[in-house]
């Protein structure tokens, strides 16, 4: 089981290295981060965007460009296009925002042609390596499905696990939570995080243990899960995997963890032909070189 970052890019370079399509590469801060995961052995990346614009900035930033593909497309929608392309016809086995606003960047992972469509729910996995916690912990929803329904939490759990699976937890343990540990008829999120500890005890939920409601004190520490006598549950205490009830709640704790404690994250999104990798500028750049590490052992497991 990987326990940390340094452990996740270790398990990468066992897989071999992976190949980076990039959509706008024309971003100082995504072409350091690819540079700096070529360096470790990661990944190789093909660059598409302005070709001009990405020698200068990576002049400035005195990277060598020698060992990259590089394809000139100044336009935007179409860079994105061209780039998801390469991932779609296997040339790239993950796909990377740059200089591109989030919109033209799901467009194209959905355009029809030359996406990445599977049939499945795309989700949003972000998974931390927090001092104090011994295990990475995933968290989803925290980014994009917004007020998912039961039928979305169900495929979110799908996507999570396979992420969690790629990372070596075999039998990850997910809880939903809540703000409490019991089913309140007053509170769906804990209606719906029986069900899906019913379905998973009825194999409709498979490779994981679901065990929810549980209040995120119960989920992650087990002191508290013994001090309010919950210990014997499946994940209390040490739960892998954390089903936020909606984006808001996903999100708070998302930004909390990345602005106050001693943590690293990465993040994907899931339930695409290939991991895509969607940072923000506003990423640190250890969070960026996280990222594309976690989508390169994603994609050596989906490879598989």
């Amino acid at each position: 089981m990987v326990k940390s970052f340094d452990e996740l890019i270790s398990k990468v370079k066992e897989c071999g290295k992976k190949t980076i399509a990039v959509a706008a590469a024309e971003d100082d801060a995504v072409l350091e981060a690819v540079a700096e995961a070529h360096k470790q052995g990661i990944a190789d990346a093909i660059l598409v965007g302005d070709e001009a614009k990405i020698r200068a900035i990576a002049a400035e930033m005195n990277i060598d460009l020698s060992d990259y593909r590089i394809i000139n497309e100044p336009d935007k929608t179409a860079a994105s296009l061209a780039a998801v392309k390469l991932a779609h016809d296997g040339e790239a086995d993950m796909y990377m925002k740059g200089l591109l606003d989030t919109k033209t960047f799901l467009k194209s992972i959905l355009n029809k042609e030359v996406g990445l469509r599977t049939g499945k729910t795309l989700s949003h996995v972000a998974v931390f390596q927090i001092e104090g916690v011994e295990q990475l912990l995933f968290l989803s929803d925290v980014a994009f499905i917004t007020y998912p329904t039961l039928e979305d939490k169900v495929h979110i759990i799908e996507n999570t696990v396979e992420v969690a699976h790629a990372c070596g937890v075999e039998c990850p343990k997910v809880a939903p939570l809540a703000a409490v540990e019991v089913v309140n008829p007053k509170m769906p999120c804990t209606v719906d995080a029986d069900e899906l500890r019913k379905m998973c005890e009825e194999g409709k939920i498979t490779g994981c243990v679901v065990d929810g409601p549980l209040s995120m004190d119960i989920a992650i520490d087990p002191e508290a899960a013994a001090h309010k006598g919950a210990q014997d549950r499946p994940a209390a205490g040490h739960a892998d995997v954390l089903l936020f009830p909606d984006i808001q709640a996903g999100n708070l704790v998302y930004k909390t963890l990345v602005h106050t404690a001693k943590c690293e994250n990465g993040c994907i999104l899931t339930g695409t032909k290939v991991p895509a990798i969607l940072t923000s500028r506003s990423d640190s750049f250890q969070t960026k070189v996280n990222s594309i590490a976690l989508a390169a052992v994603v994609a050596a497991a989906l490879n598989k």
